[in-house]
């Protein structure tokens, strides 16, 4: 009867600001389709103002914190409805209650139910219109906002425009007070006396308990408030902007008008509120309208900031990386990196190209606390943005967002990046692993690596270069179906690396005992060349991920600089393409004429593939629609380069080709003799034959079970690494069962990789 999103959850244990927000404004606010607009405009101003937006309120009898796009459809699409009820916090147990006994209803939840349901996920800072407070002649009628008692239990900071203009603004604060409610309202530029807000005018004629400079200031009071296990909440007034306020003395009159109509026509209780807001709308032709989405926008970008201050202090409280650069012992890497480059005669001014050395270090595995790793990820570490097409029509049949104008989304920020999500899988599972990367000396770099190390991972391996290049980013354009439909990527940083790979990295692969290394072709070909070559030569063995048809061309284009060995001497040992790039790389292998050289023939006629083709055989083994694509045959063609490529086809499974050793058991047990294509008949003491066999999906998804397809192959790399660095590594027929579940979580995730990987660490 309570869920907290994935996405949220994630923020949250990553301390990532995080922004509550409410429903009633969505389900007895704004009428729909109105109000799907708004519900998505104001998670869109949290995500641009560096939060993760937590829309709270109940679909189907279950409390939520976070909503998905289509629950958020759903719910706005209830509004106005007789059984879409307006929450308060007695109301929840009667509405969770009831969805025990099949009755599933939805509501929307008020300042009150919002704060509780915030304050049992963990959430801090609240972003709302305006509050509730003691009602005029509240002495004799005791009608008191249940915000106001919400404020006096509830741990949460609440920003808003203060109460309406026709509640009792002095009593509502004297009740604050006794409540223990710490009361500011934001200075907003004035060095005066400051008076505590009246929703739609900035003054009220009361002068606020306290003034709050800023949101840094905000946020340095809530961390105190927390540390210090105070139970009550907070209010912070933020006043509606000059250009939207109507002077107090306009607003007087007409609330007494409307306060006067309501005693009148006997609009009391819970009437009372709603008639005389309808009144003012009336009397102000619309005005008020105007005004309310003005401060609900404004509510809901201060509340980011200060959740965004709020994260910054709890970070650094931590003991994250920004502490750590002054601590004795990274001082003294941080004199052995500008040594190197002193050695190497490479620039130590921040550029193109070249890394500060203020800003890098590496560090030694015993000073830095962490094991060496059995797994090093050379690749990409990027701000991942993923734009879920939205339509403000919930029925509509258009599923493709419109070129040439702006188009309704959903935009997820996370930390991404190939070798960023490889890794991380591979944390998960409990390997031991060190990503190697760069990022620019900038916010969102800093940011980048403070989550990693948030999550226990190891960053030494992570440079910054200059302030003349961006941190990567990747952007998805995605449809309803959460389907790909453009990319686009910037990764210049990852280009020109050659100088800081011999400067920074090469040392520390030498010294490495790693048994594995996983490099993306996000590198430029030339350093891609080097990371493939230090790596063997430290005794590791090599996984390529291709990354895109176009850059998985730069693993031959790399080893073309030097010389790529066949088998013994291969240089990459598993290759983890798409059926697209699997094709790129066949086609890049022959424009380079590998496929002309004698030792490349040698392997080939070792194979004992029979001279009157293959075909039928293939395709027992696969089917005929691959064979005649020519999947099976380019796998076939590039395994004296590399010995054992998995070819994700998407719903068709796994393609694996393997060249299997003499001696391998799969050569003489039964169970394997469907998938052996050929056996060598050469006493060859490296090649025994050719293993080819098509894994089925592990499941079979729905388009509505899919919720993105970012970072699906790189969980499956990540825990194929992650099984085949163990100390008994299973075999990989096995491993490929499990990372294709693996996939499946990602799939069904919003994340890049999904929290729920972690869990197939037994199954390794």
């Amino acid at each position: 009867m309570f869920k907290v999103s994935e996405e949220v959850q994630e923020a949250l244990q990553n301390k990532k600001p995080v922004v509550a927000l409410e429903t009633t404004i969505y389900t007895h606010g704004f009428p729909y389709p109105e109000n799907v607009a708004l519900a998505s405009f104001l998670e869109s101003i949290v995500r641009v103002n560096g939060g993760i937006p937590a829309t709270i309120g109940v679909l189907n009898g279950v409390a939520k914190v976070g909503f998905e796009t289509d629950e958020l459809l759903e719910l706005t699409a209830s509004a106005g409805k007789p059984e879409t009820k307006k929450l308060s916090r007695r109301d929840l147990g009667y509405i969770c209650g009831l969805a025990l006994t099949g009755r599933r209803l939805n509501g929307g939840t008020t300042v009150a139910s919002t704060m509780m349901l915030a304050k049992l996920a963990g959430i801090k800072v609240f972003a709302t219109g305006g509050l509730g407070g003691v009602h005029r002649n509240g002495e004799s009628s005791m009608d008191i906002s249940a915000d106001l008692t919400e404020l006096g239990r509830t741990s949460v900071a609440v920003v808003s425009s203060g109460c309406k203009s026709f509640l009792d603004i002095p009593r509502t604060l004297e009740y604050l007070e006794t409540q223990g409610v710490g009361v500011g309202t934001f200075a907003d530029g004035r060095d005066d006396t400051v008076e505590f807000p009246a929703f739609w005018t900035r003054e009220s004629g009361i002068r606020s308990p306290l003034t709050i400079r800023d949101e840094k200031e905000a946020a340095a009071i809530i961390h105190a408030h927390s540390a210090l296990s105070i139970s009550s909440g907070l209010l912070f007034a933020n006043p509606i902007g000059v250009e939207h306020s109507i002077a107090k003395e306009e607003m007087d009159v007409i609330m007494a008008q409307a306060i006067h109509e309501a005693e009148e026509q006997g609009a009391l209780g819970s009437d009372n509120t709603p008639f005389i807001l309808r009144r003012i709308r009336e009397i102000t032709g619309g005005q008020t309208v105007t005004a309310n989405r003005a401060l609900i926008e404004a509510n809901v970008i201060r509340g980011t900031k200060v959740a965004v201050e709020l994260a910054k202090l709890e970070r650094n409280e931590h003991g994250l990386l920004a502490r750590a650069l002054d601590t004795p012992h990274i001082r003294r890497t941080a004199v052995r990196s500008i040594a190197a480059y002193t050695e190497h005669n490479i620039a130590t001014t921040p550029g193109p190209g070249t890394v500060s050395p203020s800003t890098h270090c590496f560090i030694d595995d015993a000073e830095s606390g962490h094991a060496p790793p059995d797994v090093i990820v050379a690749g990409s570490l990027a701000v991942d943005l993923s734009c879920d097409y939205a339509p403000l029509d919930a029925v509509s049949n258009h599923h493709h967002p419109q070129l040439h104008t702006s188009n309704p989304s959903v935009i997820t920020q996370t930390v991404g990046g190939v070798g960023q999500n490889i890794a991380t899988a591979i944390h998960m599972l409990g390997t031991r692993v060190r990503l190697c990367s760069v990022v620019a000396n900038d916010l969102a770099g800093s940011t980048a690596i403070d989550l990693l190390a948030e999550r226990g991972m190891e960053t030494s391996g992570i440079i910054k270069q200059g302030s003349d290049v961006r941190t990567a980013q990747y952007i998805a354009i995605n449809d309803t179906k959460k389907n790909l439909v453009l990319a686009m990527a910037d990764m210049k940083i990852m280009e020109d690396q050659e100088a800081n790979f011999e400067a920074l990295w090469k040392s520390d692969i030498g010294s490495s005992t790693a048994k594995w290394l996983v490099v993306d072709a996000n590198w430029d070909p030339a350093t891609l060349n080097k990371w493939i070559l230090a790596c063997k030569a430290s005794g590791a063995k090599v996984a390529f991920e291709p990354v895109s048809t176009a850059k998985s061309r730069r693993l031959f284009l790399a080893n073309a600089l030097g010389k790529p060995g066949v088998v013994p001497d291969h240089n990459v040992d598993l290759v983890t393409p798409n059926a697209y790039e699997l094709s790129a790389m066949y086609a890049a292998a022959q424009e380079v004429e590998l496929f002309e050289r004698q030792d490349w023939w040698h392997v080939i006629d070792s194979l004992g593939l029979s001279s009157m083709g293959s075909r039928d055989k293939l395709i027992a083994i696969t089917n005929t629609a691959l064979v005649d694509q020519g999947f099976p045959q380019q796998s076939i063609k590039l395994l004296p380069f590399i010995p054992c490529i998995l070819t994700k086809l998407g719903g068709q499974g796994v393609l694996m080709t393997q060249l299997l050793r003499p001696g391998d058991l799969r050569l003489t047990l039964p169970e394997s003799a469907p998938y052996i294509l050929s056996r060598s008949q050469n006493a060859s003491e490296y090649i025994g034959g050719v293993y080819m066999r098509l894994f089925p999906p592990s499941e079979t998804l729905s388009d509505d079970q899919i919720v993105s397809v970012n970072g699906v192959g790189d969980t499956f790399l990540g825990v194929i690494v992650a099984g085949l660095a163990k100390e008994t590594p299973k075999d990989i027929t096995t491993l490929i069962d499990i990372a294709q579940k693996g996939s499946v979580m990602t799939l069904k995730s919003k994340e890049a990789i999904s929290p729920e990987v972690s869990s197939l660490r037994t199954a390794l």
